[in-house]
């Protein structure tokens, strides 16, 4: 039997396959996909209760079956161009990128590829406002590191890495004990004990500026547990202030970005986000640095605050031009 992670990628092949080689023979098929022609039989008896949703009649893939031919007699619009609307369009390219980002995914190539794809096609077609970024594009993705990273867990050693902490706009350098790497709502993480914070903490794969595996192994402490992942993984500390944004379709990538308590779509493309902060000045840099494509609902007082900066800036900016 095939495991999952070969039989996938073989059964959305198969469709557009056997589409384009109508009575072909089944070992000829298992002779192409580099399986046998029992495996082959089983993957097409699973396609046959694949479809649409409703999955009843006229919603299911359709195969017609001739001694050793098989043919496909309804392919469920796997032969139709795929189109997407913009928010469709934007779920893909989270979901591609947090895969691209992923160690130990078996061909990282090929995601790249489908999501350059995607992105291509939304950046040829989309209209103003279809969000296709999801942070900072300034911070590319740390593929190298992320090798790294999975190298000293697989190993069993112990990691130097040089992380961004986005709470508090901040560059910090620890070493750290890795436990496992986990997949956490689109993002990858390492958790690890850190020897500078003395406990177990989560650090954002594509938040590490750099990454190196160290001649000593491993060594937590007994009391180094794992962490309870079911509710996300932000764990807010008590008491610590929330600030509710409205965001528009611009600045869509700060929901991706940052932990977030709640996220609600709103018309014509702006996003309502509830947002823990620890650090008060870093939230008005936040938003003052999203030039006017967020603002902030509550509390008023920050709203005020936020206010009060901008135009002290701008009083300032007009001083400097008039000198």
């Amino acid at each position: 039997m095939s495991s999952t992670s070969e039989r996938l990628p073989r059964l959305l092949a198969m469709i557009p396959y056997l589409v384009n080689r109508p009575g072909i023979e089944v070992t000829e098929v298992a002779a192409d996909f580099g399986v046998n022609a029992q495996q082959i039989r089983r993957d097409l008896e699973l396609l046959w209760m694949c479809g649409l949703p409703g999955y009843g009649p006229g919603d299911l893939i359709d195969l017609s079956f001739s001694g050793d031919t098989v043919t496909v007699v309804y392919d469920a619009g796997m032969r139709k161009p795929l189109r997407l609307t913009g928010q469709e369009a934007t779920s893909l390219q989270v979901a591609l990128r947090a895969l691209s980002e992923t160690p130990g995914i078996a061909d990282t190539d090929a995601v790249r590829r489908a999501l350059a794809k995607v992105e291509n096609a939304v950046g040829a077609a989309r209209r103003q406002g279809v969000v296709v970024g999801l942070a900072d594009e300034s911070r590319p993705v740390a593929t190298e590191v992320g090798s790294t990273v999975e190298e000293g867990t697989r190993l069993g050693n112990a990691l130097h890495i040089r992380y961004y902490t986005a709470s508090r706009d901040e560059i910090t350098e620890r070493t750290v004990d890795p436990m496992r790497l986990v997949l956490v709502q689109g993002h990858s993480y390492l958790e690890a004990w850190c020897r500078r914070a003395g406990g177990v903490r989560l650090f954002r794969l594509d938040r590490m500026d750099d990454a190196e595996v160290l001649d000593e192994p491993t060594r937590p402490p007994a009391e180094a547990t794992g962490t309870d992942l079911s509710g996300g993984p932000f764990r807010p500390t008590e008491p610590q202030p929330s600030v509710e944004l409205e965001l528009c379709p611009e600045a869509r990538w700060v929901a991706e970005y940052y932990a977030v308590d709640e996220v609600t779509d709103l018309p014509d493309g702006f996003t309502r986000v509830v947002l823990r902060y620890s650090d008060r000045a870093w939230l008005v840099r936040l938003v003052l640095g999203l030039g006017g494509r967020g603002r902030v609902l509550a509390p008023v007082e920050l709203a005020t605050e936020v206010r009060q900066r901008a135009d002290e800036a701008l009083e300032r900016s007009l001083h400097s031009l008039s000198t």
